[in-house]
């Protein structure tokens, strides 16, 4: 596992670096508490130097925030000689998106084993990292931002998300998994027309919310594929939840698996 470096009290010391989405440990890490400012958080986050947190857990966030809010606010445009093209404003809007995250992703927090934060006012997160870290005994650090990630998505997962296109009974979804919160591409799939054919693919299904709805249905039988072990998790807990394990089969796979269907739904990013 990758580990980040930096100097505190008069010595050099490091930890382990842990990050779900893959992130890359920064290069440059100082110290931070109570006192540091917005600005100059901000200044150090964009210039790719991390803060690792030692002050209140809450004041961590609020710096967060005000980090975000100096991201954000709109700057002088330069005058240009001629407007991008469709493909270039899609590419700079992407550069400026990831721009973003990264100096987000600045805000670190300490983790003692067990996942515990060694913060003032820091929340109980054990349940919340153990669902997708697992299991640690050891130190390690990450970024505030992830974490809030998990916190919310371990909130989702408890309380779930009601379905009204099924009667109301709710999809628990994962970390790291589509959340079905906007409903009109659910909706669609459960008042179009069904071919007569009985079999359907559920083609990248997240969830597994759609391949549910078509269960509810009467579908005979839904194949939901998918390629991401998070989500073929979250699917196959929700349709054991929901009873529909002998409508349903969670595979893995990219795109399609093998056979024919008389009906294909996808619900893309």
């Amino acid at each position: 596992m990758d580990q980040i470096a930096w100097h505190e009290d008069g010595r050099a010391q490091h930890a382990r670096w842990r990050s779900a989405s893959g992130a890359p440990p920064p290069r440059r890490v100082v110290v931070a508490g109570d006192d540091m400012r917005a600005d100059d958080a901000y200044h150090l986050a964009c210039q790719g130097t991390a803060l690792l947190w030692r002050g209140d857990f809450q004041n961590a966030r609020q710096l967060l925030n005000a980090v975000a809010r100096r991201i954000d606010r709109p700057r002088r445009r330069r005058p240009r000689r001629a407007e991008p093209s469709q493909v270039q404003a899609f590419h700079l809007h992407r550069q400026a998106t990831a721009q973003r995250a990264r100096a987000l992703a600045m805000l670190l927090m300490p983790f003692d084993p067990g996942h515990v934060i060694p913060l003032r006012r820091a929340p109980d997160v054990q349940a919340a990292c153990v669902e997708v870290y697992g299991p640690d005994d050891r130190p390690y650090v990450t970024p505030l931002r992830e974490l809030l990630g998990l916190i919310g998505a371990h909130e989702w997962r408890v309380k779930g998300v009601p379905i009204g296109a099924m009667g109301g009974d709710r999809i628990h979804p994962h970390y790291g998994v589509f959340s079905p919160i906007r409903g009109e591409y659910v909706n669609l799939v459960a008042e179009a027309p069904l071919p007569s054919a009985r079999v359907a693919f559920d083609i990248g299904t997240g969830t597994g919310v759609l391949a549910a709805v078509l269960a509810r249905r009467g579908m005979n039988r839904i194949v939901a594929t998918d390629l991401d072990p998070r989500a073929l998790a979250c699917a196959q807990e929700n349709i054991e939840r929901l009873g529909m394990a002998e409508q349903v089969d969670i595979v893995q796979a990219d795109l399609f698996p093998e056979g024919r269907a008389g009906l294909i739904v996808c619900n893309p990013p």
